[in-house]
């Protein structure tokens, strides 16, 4: 089921909370903040579109539960890591490239853009919260999906933190624990959310919010993540060309 007005109300509420954190943002002079509330934008958007449905289906809470477990561990995870750190290298870059009117543009180039492109994905959710089809095994494959994908970006995360704490590994590789198969299994836990949560709309009958999952992959692997990731690892990093070689970049698979 899709309703235009309900959705539409999810990006008023995306621009309002990017608003906010914008405001935020400026007198810290740090735009990273706009890491640690990518995750709530879908959680202030799934509660939009609930408050709006028809009612509490099984399919919605189902939804809301999943998001809600995503966005508060993504969340927390980042915020604590960020705590102590300066601004990111990719918005120091920016902030270099629009200087001196950094702090009025990152409205729009960093926390606008990303309410837009978290409202787009929030399709696939829109629809499974508003869909009224009964529970089948499509949702619980794609809760199980979600479930894997949050487990597995758990997992990596911890690792790659353990990892960076010994001062040792500073200009090595991780290619152990889930690192010795994908090369950013913390981003391949990010899919399988959001392909399980296409599922959810599938479930629904929802077939059309294809291109929700399809964003995520895009943004992961050519748009931001991955791409920006590895940009300049290779001199930070003098084993990660042989690493790369052998490690597939976000599927898992046998070390070659």
């Amino acid at each position: 089921m899709f309703d235009a007005d309900v959705y539409f109300s999810g990006l008023a509420a995306a621009m309002g909370m990017a608003m906010a954190a914008w405001l935020v943002s400026v007198p810290l002079r740090d735009v990273s903040v706009v890491d640690s509330i990518w995750p709530l934008f879908f959680l202030l958007m799934g509660v939009a579109y609930q408050a709006q449905a028809p009612g509490m289906a099984g399919r919605s809470v189902l939804a809301l539960f999943l998001v809600t477990l995503w966005a508060a561990r993504l969340c927390a995870f980042v915020t604590l890591r960020n705590r102590d750190r300066s601004e990111d290298r990719r918005y120091q870059a920016l902030r270099r490239a629009h200087s001196p009117g950094f702090g009025v543009a990152s409205l729009y180039l960093v926390f606008g853009l990303q309410a837009v492109l978290a409202w787009i994905v929030s399709l696939s959710l829109h629809a499974a919260i508003l869909g009224t089809a009964p529970l089948n095994w499509l949702d619980l494959a794609g809760a199980a999906l979600c479930l894997g994908g949050i487990l597995c970006e758990t997992i990596a995360d911890q690792q790659l933190a353990r990892f960076r704490s010994h001062p040792a590994n500073r200009d090595h590789v991780l290619d152990r624990g889930l690192w010795r198969y994908t090369r950013h299994p913390n981003y391949f836990g990010e899919a399988c959310v959001w392909w399980g949560i296409y599922l959810l709309a599938l479930g629904a009958g929802a077939w059309w919010a294809l291109p929700s999952p399809m964003l995520v992959q895009f943004l992961l692997l050519r748009l931001g993540g991955i791409a920006l990731v590895e940009r300049d690892i290779a001199l930070r990093r003098p084993a990660y060309p042989d690493y790369a070689r052998r490690t597939n970049a976000l599927w898992p698979g046998p070390p070659r």
